[in-house]
């Protein structure tokens, strides 16, 4: 089967860059800042994407470009014989499949919040309304696997297309609207009169904030937001050339990524601030606390429309990147053609996203871990905690180690091309440390997990000593 290559480096830039924007990016982190203190989490945060993001991606992309070829097979061609590296390749398509059963559902929700919005059922209502749509909103079983169906179906049907005609084209039309919108919506919150309370909260570090739980927080989504470990990354430094060096590649995709995420907690703060929401509120921040701010909003129509399609671009270009990395895998496991593979793909995750979406309603009772938890719990927790950091443990040691690719073959690899590079000296760093601090990541992430009601195991740990 003949390897697809991307039509420029823009549409590689702007691709990849979509992989990593999402949900992450502008839902989870204006409310973890939100509940982190604010600007000491944003630094701390700005920090971690630099020693532990920037690395990992640059591993990711050698990888692919290297091997030409789907995380499902880049070991196979890069492993010495005898070697059971390609294991974790048939992983990471798992990951992929199961990210995108529960965040198929989460693109949904924004889809259905931008569509009230646009027919104005949104606004015009009481607060308490207001907070009562999200609740109902997930009480549907129709409207939660319908929407998340159209999620699915959408983006089937655009990677249908082709890699250059579909994805790539697709996304960076989605990319440039999604940025232009975002400063619109930054202009406007500027102009709030709760703009200066809002910006100083969000931009200036209190250092006394800063304790065990921040640095945890913030290490956690500077990792989690660039969608690394599952080879989302490798599959896009597949389809490029040897033109570039992929260090400066790496960085101007972190910066984008970062742009989107600041660029989110300017327009919500200075929003919360006028409105007096409280900044802490959560996962449920960017519904039930934003919805409430649009309706007080004078156009809150108009903003609530634009707010809510520019979430839904972000969170619509990581799964066309995501799908389109399942193809990849898929394809290259079964011969497949793209229009073939799209049908069955898209069918199989349609039907592995709907134990998600009804999770929330008619399979309300399955409770996998506290008596709050759902089925979207117990897949974020396999995908987040576990098959992301492991991944990505998995793909800096088989480049570090003799016994994998070895470092002398990435760092040729990673600096072939004209612009940024690595030096040797970074070796330590990346055999010994970016190592030890993904396995804190892993081990935090579990020790701290509710897995019942006021159960963690670091809990019961202290409990013991």
């Amino acid at each position: 089967m003949e390897r697809e290559r991307l039509g420029s480096r823009l549409g590689f830039i702007l691709l990849s860059a979509g992989c990593a924007i999402g949900v992450g990016n502008v839902w989870k982190f204006p409310w973890m800042a939100g509940q982190n203190g604010g600007g000491a989490f944003v630094l701390l945060y700005l920090i971690f994407l630099v020693v532990l993001g920037l690395p990992v991606m640059v591993v990711e992309f050698s990888l692919g470009r290297a091997s030409q070829s789907s995380p499902v097979r880049l070991y196979h061609k890069l492993q010495k014989p005898k070697q059971k590296w390609h294991i974790h390749g048939y992983a990471a398509l798992a990951a992929n499949v199961l990210l995108m059963m529960f965040y198929t559902s989460v693109t949904g929700w924004i889809l259905y919040y931008f569509i009230s919005f646009v027919r104005g059922s949104m606004t015009g209502i009481s607060d308490a309304q207001s907070s009562q749509l999200f609740d109902s909103m997930q009480a549907s079983p129709a409207i939660m696997v319908g929407f998340m169906a159209i999620v699915v179906v959408l983006c089937f049907i655009l990677l249908s297309v082709g890699l250059q005609n579909g994805a790539e084209r697709i996304t960076k039309y989605m990319m440039i609207i999604l940025l232009f919108l975002m400063v619109v919506l930054a202009i406007n919150s500027f102009t709030l009169d709760g703009a200066k309370e809002g910006l100083a909260f969000y931009l200036k570090p209190d250092l006394s904030k800063i304790n065990g739980s921040v640095v945890v927080g913030a290490m956690n989504q500077a990792f989690f937001t660039l969608s690394l470990g599952v080879g989302s990354m490798a599959i896009f430094g597949s389809y490029i050339g040897k033109e570039r060096s992929l260090v400066g590649e790496s960085v101007n995709i972190l910066c984008l990524d970062t742009f989107v995420a600041i660029v989110a907690g300017l327009i919500i703060f200075p929003a919360c601030f006028t409105f007096n929401v409280e900044p802490t509120e959560g996962p449920k921040l960017l519904f039930v606390a934003m919805a409430k701010v649009f309706n007080n909003m004078s156009g809150g129509r108009v903003w609530g429309s634009l707010f809510f399609l520019f979430m839904f671009f972000a969170a619509m270009s990581t799964v066309i990147a995501v799908c389109q990395n399942i193809l990849a895998c898929v394809r290259e496991l079964t011969g497949w053609g793209r229009v073939k593979g799209c049908i069955i793909c898209g069918i199989g995750v349609l039907v592995l996203s709907v134990p998600c979406a009804l999770g929330f309603n008619l399979w309300k009772g399955v409770t996998p871990f506290s008596s709050t938890s759902g089925i979207l719990d117990l897949e974020d927790f396999i995908v987040s905690n576990c098959l992301l950091p492991l991944g990505a443990l998995c793909y800096v040691l088989f480049c570090v180690s003799k016994k994998g690719w070895g470092f002398d073959n990435f760092i040729a690899e990673a600096n072939t091309g004209k612009g940024l590079r690595l030096g040797k000296w970074i070796r330590p760093y990346m055999t010994y440390v970016l190592p030890a601090i993904i396995i804190a990541i892993f081990i935090i992430g579990v020790a701290t997990f509710p897995f019942a009601d006021d159960f963690t195991i670091w809990n019961w740990i202290k409990s013991l000593v």
